[in-house]
């Protein structure tokens, strides 16, 4: 039996089946929300339930009196209140044979994986969002594009390797010419349009990835806004692409850059912060009132980063965004997807 869910304030109606969740039902209808994670961890896709009868398992990332939109289920019929929404534009999700034109070892654990669509395609997507890629045993594994948006006959994605993980065993021995096949784009990590609001990034390991695809995008565009990127590792050879960082101290005027490394010898071999992303936060940002953050990377580093700008600096709640990487791919309907993994 479906329930009639309304979103509030509008004529908007969608059905939801028993035992499924609302997520996954506003997708299937063809309507955008908020998401990142889908395990319930992240909290991207928490919203308000002004009415009806909802199941919402416990929430530490939920704020007081919403549910995740990933997790509840509803027991009738219901009106709800996501952070925000639009109708998917028809036709927007593209399926692509690319060949892998270069597949570089950035690191010890980490491949830069750059591919070209087919002669006259063109790939169309935001800064910030993903891709699937499909295996041959027709399991699925997500990354995110580390190239923007006007770049759009190649693709670059950042893997970091994983033992056990399946496509980990694959991307190293890819060579030139070898085609994978491809969905995109999906989710909602991407740059809201906040009119000279300072931006934060703050991304872990190949959490990097969306954002160089939004900075360069902001390069792109010409945007003048103040940006600071903390990007964290264990040691400096984590921090994998230092040569992006670069271009974006000459390209974006009011751009500054924190290392936070783990390894001391050397975060002080770089000037920058020894420790976890969110300590050297709370140790170089005093106040974050008026800000936009955006977070990539594990979903624990994520949590401490959101309560760092929250709870410790003052950060509005609805400007922080994030994408979790979680080590696998979620439970989801045939048409929606989860966050990129990194295995």
């Amino acid at each position: 039996m479906a329930h009639d869910i309304r979103i509030a304030g509008t004529d908007l109606h969608f059905p939801c089946e028993s035992g499924q969740n609302l997520l996954d039902a506003a997708l299937k209808a063809g309507i955008e929300m908020p998401y990142s994670c889908r395990k319930g961890v992240c909290g991207n896709c928490a919203g308000a339930v002004p009415s009806g009868p909802v199941h919402s398992p416990p929430s530490e990332v939920a704020p007081a009196g919403q549910h995740l939109f990933c997790q509840c289920v509803p027991l009738g019929d219901l009106e709800i209140a996501p952070p925000a929404w639009h109708r998917a534009e028809p036709g927007a999700r593209k399926t692509f044979a690319a060949k892998v034109y270069r597949n570089t070892r950035a690191a010890d654990d980490v491949s830069v994986l750059q591919l070209r669509l087919p002669p006259g395609q063109r790939a169309r997507f935001k800064a910030g969002q993903y891709l699937q890629l499909v295996l041959p045993d027709g399991s699925r594994r997500s990354y995110s594009m580390a190239n923007p948006p006007h770049e759009s006959d190649m693709l670059q994605l950042h893997v970091r390797h994983v033992p056990g993980g399946r496509f980990s065993a694959i991307v190293a021995g890819l060579e030139p010419g070898e085609v994978l096949q491809l969905e995109l784009p999906f989710g909602s990590f991407e740059l809201r349009e906040q009119a000279g609001a300072p931006l934060l990034c703050v991304a872990g390991g190949t959490g990097f990835a969306p954002v160089k695809s939004l900075l360069d995008d902001l390069v792109k565009k010409r945007v003048r806004r103040p940006v600071t990127l903390i990007w964290g590792g264990r040691n400096r050879a984590g921090l994998y692409l230092l040569g992006a960082v670069e271009r974006w101290r000459l390209q974006l005027p009011g751009f500054s850059f924190l290392p936070a490394v783990e390894d001391a010898a050397d975060a002080q071999a770089l000037g920058g912060f020894h420790g976890r992303v969110d300590q050297a936060l709370l140790a170089h940002c005093p106040s974050l009132a008026g800000w936009e953050v955006y977070c990539c990377g594990a979903p624990a580093m994520v949590a401490a980063v959101r309560q760092a700008c929250v709870a410790g600096r003052g950060l509005a709640p609805q400007r922080f965004h994030s994408d979790a990487f979680v080590p696998g791919p979620a439970a989801a309907a045939p048409d929606t997807l989860p966050a990129p993994p990194q295995a």
